[in-house]
């Protein structure tokens, strides 16, 4: 799933190259995609892109007035291409859910967004305040906004778990799977600890390791070319999605954590004190 790393990197590379360009024209090739219906897609066409900003992990392209707001959700993306192909694409077929021509179709640019899988999350709305829609205005502040007091004070009296605090978008926005692992990993913390409980010190731990592994992933992320982004996340990761290798600090086996639609992969050794997490189900809490 794209998470702030990637959808910065996203909105930076619209800002490079689809602002001051005209919106010529929206091809539509999944309805259900679309979560508005007033204004209609049709209403882009002929504005000029003016912006492109993230809130979260929501990406939003500003149209004269309008704003494209996506969520890519598990499996979604965006790819750019400088020469779009003029043919209006069959509804459907293929991952392709939404297509934005930026030019004459097939002279110019733009970009698709498409989802790969049967299981289908992306989601466009067409607004003109993104505030207006409710998964926005529900989020929590970003990860990346947050002072250490603010973050101390964001954790007082959460009992849930550490790895649920930081993946939930109405507590912190910004954060999933992947880089919720990374920081937990950075900062030396179960996945299973409790927030309010940490003590100062592994308060202090978390928060710079929020900081520095999402900083981190948005210098290596942004500039890149939209279609490498998938990659450099990957390459850049230690933990999640490791099952098996060694700890690239201690060399201890990472293992994982299954659950019914997504694992977590951790370090026994520098997480658990050594101690495996069984399964969920199984399993008693590490404090």
């Amino acid at each position: 799933m794209p998470e702030l790393p990637e959808v910065e990197a996203l909105a930076h590379h619209l800002r490079e190259h689809a602002v001051g360009r005209r919106v010529h024209r929206v091809d539509v090739a999944s309805l259900s995609v679309l979560k508005t219906a007033s204004p209609p897609w049709t209403a882009l066409h002929d504005r000029e892109v003016t912006g492109a900003t993230r809130h979260g992990k929501y990406l939003v392209l500003a149209v004269d007035g309008l704003h494209l707001v996506t969520h890519l959700a598990r499996a979604g993306w965006l790819r750019w291409a400088d020469t779009m192909s003029a043919m209006p694409p069959k509804p459907g077929k293929g991952p392709l859910a939404l297509r934005v021509h930026l030019g004459p179709p097939g002279q110019g640019p733009g970009f698709d967004l498409t989802e790969a899988g049967t299981k289908k999350g992306l989601a466009v709305w067409i607004v003109e305040d993104p505030a207006t829609i409710e998964q926005i205005a529900t989020l929590g502040p970003d990860a990346l906004a947050l002072t250490r007091d603010e973050f101390g004070a964001l954790l007082g009296g959460r009992s849930e778990r550490l790895k649920n605090l930081l993946t939930s978008q109405r507590v912190l926005a910004g954060i999933g799977n992947a880089y919720s692992d990374e920081i937990m990993h950075v900062a030396k913390l179960s996945p299973y600890a409790t927030p309010a409980r940490l003590p100062a010190d592994a308060v202090d731990r978390l928060y710079e390791s929020m900081r520095t592994v999402l900083t981190d992933a948005v210098t290596r992320s942004v500039g890149q070319d939209a279609a490498r982004l998938k990659g450099e996340k990957r390459s850049g990761l230690r933990v999640h999605a490791r099952t098996g290798l060694p700890c690239p600090i201690c060399s201890d086996t990472i293992r994982e954590v299954s659950f019914a639609d997504k694992s977590f992969q951790y370090c026994p050794t520098c997480q658990t004190g050594g101690k495996p997490l069984a399964d969920r189900r199984l399993s008693r809490l590490l404090k």
